[in-house]
């Protein structure tokens, strides 16, 4: 077999189709879809089809409300609150996007805040569904516990991922998205499929001692990025996407889960500005001066972050993404045996 190429819209389908003959609902289906489509077109592929077979895993244990259909609750001034209703979170953020958008345009800021919801994807789709709108923001939410917080040697914290973005006229927003972990644990998974060792300074094994096996390190625990630094955040993402949005933390949520094979439940948090409510009465329009300092970012030679995903994003969009007969076939695998075949 050769490899294949499709557009991200034929890749939507094919991913969705999957979804529904295994049971969930169209609404569901289609912005989990979206989400694994956009991960592959960007070339983030520990976000892409790689994440079906978490997603089916974790639907096959009756982890995931199948039918679930997200409810918008009442107004509460600056809070828009979305209720996931145990189904996955990306149905939740498209619900309550667009009325996040225009509270945030109201009242100059306003946050999004999903309940109970299985969360799997990179939040910069949130972030830059925000950025589209002239909004600044910031998105987080725990994980379940797979990191140490800095100087211990059990996992405790989540991969913690934390995402933000300020928007620019005619041309890609500024947007970054990381863990608060070295690395995402999908990227130890993929070393681990891969048989290739991760670099050193990633994990520990069960013991606490320093690995580069990818094995062991899903067994023990990741660590944070800049030490205490990133320890520090990932603390901050548990008290503010979990505790004060009367959510799971991460080992609530691991502790609920009982493994690490499926997805985590939890909460998501999502901030949105707008920066010219911020800076209005002041001198100087927010969108020139920020541009001044991207380009001198970009002046000594650095790059934005994103540059090179919104440079993939703008080829597979032109010419197609493009999968390996490898992962061509595991998606015919995936559409035939749907739960049962998840690996």
């Amino acid at each position: 077999m050769t490899d294949t190429t499709m557009s991200y819209t034929d890749l939507t389908a094919r991913v969705s189709q999957i979804f529904q003959r295994a049971g969930l609902a169209p609404l569901q289906s289609d912005a989990v879809a979206r989400t694994i489509a956009a991960g592959e077109r960007d070339a983030c592929k520990s976000h892409g089809i790689y994440r079906i077979d978490g997603c089916l895993r974790t639907m096959k244990a009756g982890k995931v409300a199948l039918d679930a259909v997200p409810e918008l609750m009442p107004e509460d001034g600056a809070i828009v609150r979305v209720a996931a209703h145990g189904g996955f979170s990306n149905a939740a953020f498209e619900m309550g996007a667009p009325v996040l958008a225009k509270r945030a345009k109201e009242l100059g800021m306003a946050a999004l805040v999903i309940n109970d919801c299985t969360h799997f994807a990179a939040l910069w789709p949130e972030i830059e569904a925000l950025t589209a709108h002239g909004l600044a923001a910031m998105a987080m939410c725990p994980s379940y516990s797979s990191v140490a917080p800095a100087g211990g040697t059990e996992a405790l914290m989540g991969t913690n991922p934390f995402a933000f973005g300020w928007p620019r006229e005619d041309t890609d927003p500024y947007v970054f998205d990381f863990a608060t972990s070295v690395a995402a644990r999908g990227e130890i998974e993929l070393h681990r499929r891969a048989g290739t060792p991760l670099p050193e300074g990633w994990a520990m094994d069960a013991s606490g001692a320093p690995t580069t096996d990818p094995a062991a390190a899903l067994d023990g625990a990741m660590l944070p990025f800049g030490g205490h630094k990133g320890s520090a955040i990932a603390t901050m993402i548990e008290l503010l996407g979990g505790v004060m949005i009367g959510d799971l933390t991460s080992p609530e949520a691991l502790k609920r889960l009982g493994s690490f094979s499926l997805l985590p439940g939890h909460g998501e948090l999502i901030l949105a500005f707008d920066p010219a409510r911020f800076a209005a009465g002041r001198e100087g329009d927010p969108m020139a001066r920020a541009e001044t300092l991207f380009g001198a970012i970009l002046g000594q030679g650095a790059r934005l972050p994103s540059q090179r995903r919104f440079a993939a994003r703008k080829a597979a969009m032109a010419d197609g993404i493009t999968l390996t007969a490898e992962e061509i076939a595991r998606l015919d695998r995936l559409y035939e045996g749907g739960m049962d075949a998840a690996v």
